[in-house]
């Protein structure tokens, strides 16, 4: 299911045995651009410190109920390696994290979740240990933070991220929902992660290898759009894109 990371915010977290919180927000590698932890409003359980949850322990997504399951009790939690608040999630910390859980790690294959294509949740299909040897150095962003940076064309500037399209299956970022309110007023467009030429977080600009024109013709999206695959197959047809889904059926 395609679904919008400000629509996941504020669902209830239910663990193994009770409410732990809310979403707050999420962070994703800018490599893959797949999330990688889901962060928790707790309340006043845990309220000093950063509560990430990843998307091994994330079993079902109920979006009429407006509620996720996570498959953990609130003493693993508890017990998990603390992050301060005010501090960004290190390479060092990740390597805890991933040890306490015995999660195998995302970094050291080929894939967006290491050596599989999804993130496999039955540890008997496991293959790579948790130790396995670091292949890249991840660099997390929040979903907060990137919102607002701009989208820069081929031939100039487009409009600003407003939001992102989750695959609640895999976790990957499918889309940006742009806004191009200041150049087609009312139009939201679709641009996938796999169009990003290059970002410069510095900048905070997002630059595609695009120009204006195609994605003005390109399809509207709209809060009413249904995410469909025929909608998402003629996405990337107008702009001469292979979808992301035939790479990931092949790698299954």
């Amino acid at each position: 299911m395609l679904i919008k990371a400000k629509t996941l915010e504020g669902f209830k977290l239910d663990s193994l045995d009770g409410e732990i919180g809310k979403v707050k927000e999420f962070y994703f590698d800018d490599r893959h651009w797949t999330i990688r932890y889901l962060v928790a409003e707790t309340g006043t359980w845990l309220a000093d410190r950063q509560v990430l949850i990843s998307p091994y322990a994330l079993s079902s997504v109920d979006k009429e109920a407006k509620n996720i399951a996570v498959d953990l009790t609130k003493k693993q939690i508890e017990d998990s390696p603390p992050l301060d608040s005010h501090k960004p999630v290190s390479h060092q910390y990740e390597q805890a994290f991933y040890g306490h859980y015995g999660y195998p790690t995302y970094w050291g294959g080929p894939f967006a979740w290491g050596y599989y294509p999804y993130p496999m949740r039955d540890r008997e299909q496991w293959k790579v240990p948790a130790q396995d040897k670091k292949g890249w150095d991840p660099h997390l962003r929040s979903t907060y933070g990137v919102s607002g940076h701009h989208i820069q064309t081929l031939d100039g500037e487009l409009g600003h991220v407003e939001d992102f399209i989750i695959d609640d299956e895999t976790w990957a970022i499918r889309y940006l929902i742009v806004d191009t309110h200041n150049w087609w007023p009312g139009k939201k467009i679709l641009v996938s992660p796999q169009w990003i030429e290059r970002v410069s977080w510095g900048e905070r600009k997002v630059f595609v290898n695009l120009n204006r024109e195609t994605i003005k013709e390109s399809p509207e999206y709209t809060e009413e759009s249904l995410l469909t695959r025929d909608y998402e197959i003629g996405l990337h047809r107008h702009y001469h894109r292979k979808g992301y889904w035939v790479d990931e059926l092949a790698a299954v």
